[in-house]
């Protein structure tokens, strides 16, 4: 490892924990290098990392944000399936490049095991490979290493995969999970992300049947309903009887579930966010979070309060995909009403940050007071019906800004 390297790590639960610890351990010692990371599920870079680290991500996912606030995380304004092409073409550099791997079996290589993310394009171009072998991955199909990737170093892992446990759903996720339950119809195909609120959706999709998943990832929500027969992917499209991913996130008895479980594969992000092959879905609901929705229906999810809290990610390929679908699909934005314990709204008038999805491009918000559809609404009814939405001690006040904004007093004068 040389002065000025670009590292790229593996991320969420395919952080490869042995030698991103070792690295970070070995302090002073760390030469000035970039680490490019993905989502951060691990505590590893929360505490002193060495003076000549620094960070490089396509959002502020997980832990990434303490590297922000610290002024460590440079970000990538991009979608998720432009990052592969971007190391494909060596516009990213990659010089290093850390991955965890499954072992192999029976005769096949090892698996990519947790993700099959833009670390095989980024491994491609890379002088050096680092492999750690941990025996606590699941192998995965559709992710089987692909013999063209050369890896110069293998290590034993000495710790098991990031686990990250299924999380305690409260009152208000049990709430905007009924509301979209209300919405899915019996065959949709589903695309949703990490966190208490897409997996309280999940779990009131249970009574649901021939439900699909097409997503970039899949966790604990998605395997039970699998288990209740609930979620079957007979009515995709594509991919009959699979349920298609491009990481899997979640505990330890979900890894063991999808170890060598044909029904589960785990794609590279060319195939799980190609806008062609999502065009060919049958009736995809794509369901994301965000951090704000304006009155006119534009949704921020990356920035608040001048601090980094999220991304892009793949929010803008899927809803993209599900609102121009021509089979039925919808694209459903979720948020709690309020931020900061109720004393701050998430619907507002405007932004604290960037619009990350266009009022043009805005299907459905959800809260846990209601449903706002705002398809084929002019600006005057979106107001309207995200007002409605929005926590009851806000509304009045949000009304009355409303009138006064640009857009509100065209509408009233």
């Amino acid at each position: 490892m040389a002065a000025g390297d670009h590292i790229v790590c593996g991320q969420a639960a395919a952080e490869p924990l042995t030698l991103t610890r070792k690295l970070v351990a070995q302090g002073a010692a760390v030469a000035p290098v970039t680490l490019f990371l993905g989502a951060t599920l691990s505590p590893t870079f929360d505490g002193g990392v060495p003076a000549g680290m620094r960070f490089f991500s396509y959002g502020t996912l997980g832990h990434n944000a303490s590297l922000a606030d610290r002024g460590l995380l440079e970000i990538l304004p991009e979608r998720y399936s432009r990052i592969a092409p971007l190391f494909r073409a060596g516009t990213l550099p990659a010089d290093v490049v850390l991955l965890q791997l499954a072992p192999g079996r029976g005769g096949r290589r090892p698996s990519l095991g947790l993700a099959h993310d833009y670390c095989v394009d980024a491994a491609r171009r890379a002088r050096c490979v680092v492999a750690e072998l941990n025996a606590g991955v699941p192998w995965t199909h559709g992710a089987e290493l692909p013999p063209d990737v050369r890896i110069d170093h293998w290590v034993q892992a000495d710790t098991g995969p990031v686990v990250l446990l299924p999380p305690a759903a409260g009152a208000v996720d049990v709430a905007i999970g009924k509301h979209v339950a209300g919405i899915v119809p019996d065959g949709a195909t589903l695309q949703a992300g990490i966190g208490s609120l897409p997996d309280a959706v999940f779990r009131q999709l249970r009574g649901h049947r021939h439900l699909g998943l097409h997503s970039g990832v899949f966790g604990d929500a998605a395997a039970l309903l699998m288990q209740a027969g609930a979620l079957t992917n007979t009515r995709k499209g594509i991919d009959a009887g699979t349920s298609v991913t491009n990481t899997v996130v979640g505990s330890t008895d979900l890894y063991r579930w999808v170890d060598d479980n044909p029904g589960v594969q785990v794609r590279p992000g060319n195939y799980t966010h190609a806008a062609e092959v999502i065009a060919r879905i049958h009736c995809l609901y794509a369901i994301n979070g965000a951090l704000q929705v304006d009155l006119t229906g534009q949704v921020n999810s990356e920035a608040v309060g001048g601090r980094q809290r999220g991304g892009i990610g793949g929010l803008l390929d899927f809803c993209h995909a599900a609102r121009q679908s021509d089979s039925g699909g919808r694209a459903i934005t979720v948020l709690p009403a309020t931020a900061h314990g109720g004393r701050q709204s998430r619907i507002v008038v405007d932004l604290d940050g960037p619009a990350t999805v266009g009022r043009g491009d805005v299907d459905v918000v959800v809260t846990e007071f209601g449903v706002a559809d705002l398809r084929h609404a002019t600006l005057e009814q979106r107001a309207e019906r995200l007002i409605a939405i929005a926590a009851p001690a806000f509304r009045e006040t949000l009304r009355h800004a409303w009138r006064k904004s640009t857009w509100g007093y065209r509408a009233w004068h």
